[in-house]
């Protein structure tokens, strides 16, 4: 009787006990070049890190922060993000990720804002040294007295290829209403 209600919670709690796909990890840190491709030639580029570590089999935290300078102008604006992510194994190399972050958008006094993002999508090892991603997400920034914002869907791209365990070289494009945001950069995973 024991044995067969220790099997039962095993059984139970199986859907529950997920980890990350083999050969993917959510413990790195990324620095590079980024750029952003806007709307009437509001080109600007820079420099951008950004980072992940896993809390859990299932969950991890992450961040990114970047400053990029517009073209032929002295404005820079630096951006960021803070947020948790949740990831669930759906076959032996592919998890499903779903996050939500904190986003800020700072250029100066009558351009900082505050928002937030929504993303879905799937992260594979795709083999032993090639990794990639697909997302899709929805991003809203807050309202202020002299700019009105609109919520904005976008995908986002990525891959790495990896040079051994630790080290690799890993790409993004983001493409939203008006721009492409992409970055470049190596990454060390642990």
């Amino acid at each position: 009787m024991k044995k067969s209600l220790l099997a039962l919670t095993l059984l139970a709690a199986l859907p529950f006990a997920a980890s990350a796909a083999e050969g993917v990890s959510y413990n790195y840190v990324q620095g590079g070049y980024t750029a952003t491709n806007g709307e009437n030639d509001a080109d600007a580029d820079g420099w951008g890190l950004d980072g992940s570590v896993a809390i859990h089999p299932n969950f991890h935290l992450f961040g990114a922060f970047s400053n990029q300078e517009i073209d032929g102008t002295s404005i820079d604006f630096d951006q960021w993000r803070a947020g948790v992510g949740y990831n669930h194994e759906i076959a032996p190399k592919v998890d499903l990720v779903t996050r939500v972050a904190y986003e800020k958008f700072d250029a100066g006094r009558d351009a900082d804002f505050d928002g937030w993002s929504a993303e879905v999508g799937a992260r594979a090892a795709l083999t032993s040294n090639f990794e990639g991603y697909a997302m899709a997400g929805y991003e809203d920034y807050e309202d202020t007295d002299l700019v009105k914002t609109d919520g904005d869907f976008y995908g986002r791209l990525g891959a790495q290829v990896k040079f051994n365990q630790n080290w690799g070289l890993s790409g993004d494009v983001k493409f939203a209403d008006g721009d492409t945001q992409w970055f470049v950069g190596p990454r060390l995973t642990w």
